[in-house]
């Protein structure tokens, strides 16, 4: 799925907060990576996104002059 700059914003942003309340990480970094970064958890949440790891979803609206297909 694509998503639009705001949508990516959000996921990386939700996530990255997640990260920071102490969620576990979806991607496996060494010690070394991880302080190469510093322990950035929005650098870390860019990662798993770009990975495709992140298991967060967006719902998106439709205008009501298009009609779903069932």
């Amino acid at each position: 799925m694509e998503y639009n700059k705001f949508e990516h914003a959000r996921i990386v942003g939700s996530r990255a907060l997640q990260i920071s309340q102490g969620a576990p990480l979806l991607i496996k970094l060494s010690e070394k990576d991880l302080e190469r970064i510093g322990y950035n958890t929005l650098e870390i949440a860019k990662m798993e996104f770009k990975e495709g790891l992140i298991p967060i979803t967006i719902k998106r609206r439709q205008s009501e002059d298009k009609k779903q297909e069932k």
